[in-house]
């Protein structure tokens, strides 16, 4: 831990999936977490957390929580319009020169996978842009696909019954757990030698859609079968229930990955000295959330 860590870490997004593991962590190794939400009746944080309101959309609103804060972990969950003003705000703020670590995205990778139109890419780009443009030392970390997706995609299929419809049964993705991410956020932000880094995030392995349903089914004991449906036949079943573009979104970069493995990193061994949790182990430590549903 270096000596900026007297100060309390500030989670922007403390009580997202990433963000509430990144406080855990950080209170694991005896931090002082700052949580930033628009509710903080609400939160359901740990005892020991300080807990400030704040809204990303009222960039004045942060004040409280930024002054005498030492290092930020931004994770944005607000349209762009504020985020110049919020990093502006971040960067005034500083009593010394403050580092921020931002949960950004592997749009920079060259794999096709990650280059295909994004609907995010545009308010990660700006808000990169703007941490620069501060002069604010930054860390970007970038997550690629997560393991916890199946359970949006997959989980309701499969706790009714035991095929999966999906497209591109064979394109390969590296799924990483989400709390490799928060550990690696955890371990940047209480270390200053991560400054200015920037780190894509994956699971140790390439597999494709049907050997994640395959190693599903070991980790539940039961044998799943992988239905593939066509692009049209997704958008179809996906029309009306997923958020707009997002299923040509997903369809596009499967697309562009085919017939290649997946872009795979070892960035979370060599910054906690451990191996990135495999895909089984995640399926694993998640079968509860496939039991079927009692009839």
């Amino acid at each position: 831990m270096t000596s900026s860590q007297r100060d309390p870490v500030l989670v922007i997004g403390a009580t997202g999936r990433i963000g509430r593991l990144v406080v855990d962590d950080l209170l694991r190794t005896g931090v002082q977490v700052r949580a930033l939400t628009r509710r903080p009746e609400l939160a359901s944080l740990p005892a020991g957390v300080d807990v400030v309101a704040g809204d990303l959309t009222i960039p004045e609103s942060l004040d409280a929580a930024l002054d005498g804060a030492g290092t930020v972990f931004l994770l944005w969950t607000a349209a762009p319009t504020t985020a110049r003003e919020v990093i502006a705000r971040i960067a005034a703020h500083a009593r010394r020169r403050r580092r921020v670590v931002y949960l950004s995205a592997p749009f920079r990778t060259p794999h096709p996978f990650f280059q295909q139109p994004n609907v995010m890419r545009d308010l990660h780009e700006e808000l990169e842009r703007a941490l620069a443009e501060a002069e604010l030392a930054t860390t970007i970390l970038r997550p690629g696909m997560f393991a916890s997706n199946v359970l949006h995609w997959w989980a309701p299929q499969i706790r009714a019954g035991d095929t999966v419809r999906w497209p591109y049964a064979d394109v390969e993705t590296a799924p990483i757990d989400e709390r490799d991410v928060a550990a690696v956020a955890a371990r940047v932000l209480t270390d200053d030698s991560y400054a200015n880094a920037d780190h894509v995030l994956t699971g140790p392995e390439s597999l494709s859609h049907r050997a994640q349903l395959h190693a599903i089914g070991n980790a539940i004991g039961r044998p799943l079968v992988f239905e593939e449906l066509s692009a049209e036949e997704f958008r179809r079943e996906t029309d009306g229930v997923w958020p707009e573009n997002l299923a040509d979104m997903l369809l596009s970069a499967w697309d562009a990955a085919q017939g290649q493995p997946a872009f795979v990193t070892g960035a979370v061994r060599e910054i906690l000295g451990v191996p990135a949790r495999t895909f089984h182990d995640w399926a694993a430590d998640n079968a509860a959330a496939f039991s079927r549903i009692a009839r």
